[in-house]
């Protein structure tokens, strides 16, 4: 299995147990490994008192990208850090991408930049994470499923 396919595999047997993702309507592509992009549509309940997007869906929808970006290799790897700054307001119907990608991989530890942007190719918030792997397979992974 060539680097893609296997980013590729790792991403869906991720999405087949994020329950987070799904339920917030996440949409995920993987362009390449340690690239991820993760696409959402602002609804009405994702807007707080202030009548935009609560920063928090913000963080989250980086740090899916962020997820399934470091997850590529067939390893669990979780966040050890993670930081966003908010550049612009988002308003319920806006259509989000965020696209993570990875600056640095080292045999525990990486780190990734995800850019936040709206339908208008505007950046709405810019996010750092800093992930650490694990021996654990991911689940679903064949392999671990025989020992």
């Amino acid at each position: 299995m060539n680097a893609i396919e296997l980013a590729r595999q790792c991403a869906d047997r991720m999405l087949a147990h994020d329950e987070a993702t799904r339920a917030l309507g996440i949409e995920i592509a993987i362009p390449a490994p340690g690239h991820a992009i993760a696409r959402v549509e602002v609804t009405a309940a994702m807007i707080n008192g202030f009548g935009v997007c609560h920063g928090g869906y913000l963080f989250t929808l980086a740090d899916t990208a962020f997820a399934f970006a470091c997850n590529a290799y067939g390893r669990v790897t979780m966040a050890a850090g993670a930081s966003i700054d908010f550049l612009r307001p988002v308003q319920a119907g806006d259509r989000l991408e965020a696209s993570a990608r990875e600056l640095h991989r080292g045999r525990s530890q990486g780190i990734y930049d995800v850019i936040v942007r709206d339908q208008d190719g505007r950046t709405v918030a810019l996010f750092r994470g800093r992930a650490q792997a694990t021996e654990r397979p991911l689940p679903g992974d064949p392999e671990s499923a025989q020992k």
